[in-house]
């Protein structure tokens, strides 16, 4: 029997198009660290990352008599100034980047578990700082995606179509502290080209009341 695929089985959610759509995102678990500044040169990001798929591939090993499955890709929920709130990608001072970045968990997955995955990575990892992570459902509802190809740096122009498609359809970007940029990894950086990687960027709407 295959392992279970969250991209394959749940493509709404992980397969979208490069036209925007909308989408209602149900409440999934997932593994959080927060941090802040560029990811391309914050060891405070890379720890977070290290952190992340440790303690992701230590539930898996941990419980494949629960569930045999592929584990999910690294996500970011970016805040950086006042014009992510008005729904613009400002990405112009990375080291003014304020992220929450995680890794999705199969709905087995208790306080329980994830401690003792902490307590295996610990010794695995003594350097790694596991107080930093905590296990935490989002909601993240209603909101317009769309599949990004390319590289980070040239988002801005995919995120202009989002919010357009967002006004043409009825529907009011509902960005703030809360509800955040979201970004989607599909690809490594380390084997894809840049103007290859894929990712999908996500915000949060609702509708417009008239």
């Amino acid at each position: 029997m295959m392992p279970y695929d969250f991209k394959k089985e749940q493509k709404e959610l992980y397969l979208p198009k490069t036209t925007p759509s909308a989408v209602n995102v149900p409440e999934m678990t997932f593994i959080a660290v927060d941090g802040v500044g560029d990811p391309n040169t914050s060891a405070e990001y890379k720890a977070a990352v290290e952190t992340l798929y440790g303690l992701s591939y230590a539930i898996k090993m941990g419980n494949k008599a629960t569930m045999d499955y592929i584990v999910p890709p690294l996500e970011g929920f970016w805040t950086i100034d006042d014009n992510f709130f008005r729904g613009g990608a400002a990405i112009t001072d990375k080291s003014k980047f304020t992220w929450t970045s995680v890794i999705r968990q199969p709905d087995f997955v208790t306080e329980e578990i994830f401690e003792a995955a902490k307590v295996v990575l610990a010794r695995k990892k003594p350097n790694l700082d596991l107080s930093k992570a905590r296990l935490e459902k989002i909601t993240e509802g209603l909101c317009v995606q769309v599949m990004h190809i390319g590289t980070f740096d040239s988002e801005p122009a995919t995120v202009s179509m989002m919010d357009e498609y967002a006004v043409q359809n009825g529907y009011i970007l509902d960005i703030n502290e809360v509800r955040r940029h979201h970004e989607i990894y599909l690809s490594d950086p380390r084997k894809v080209a840049s103007e290859k990687m894929k990712t999908i960027l996500r915000h949060p709407i609702r509708r417009a009341q008239y």
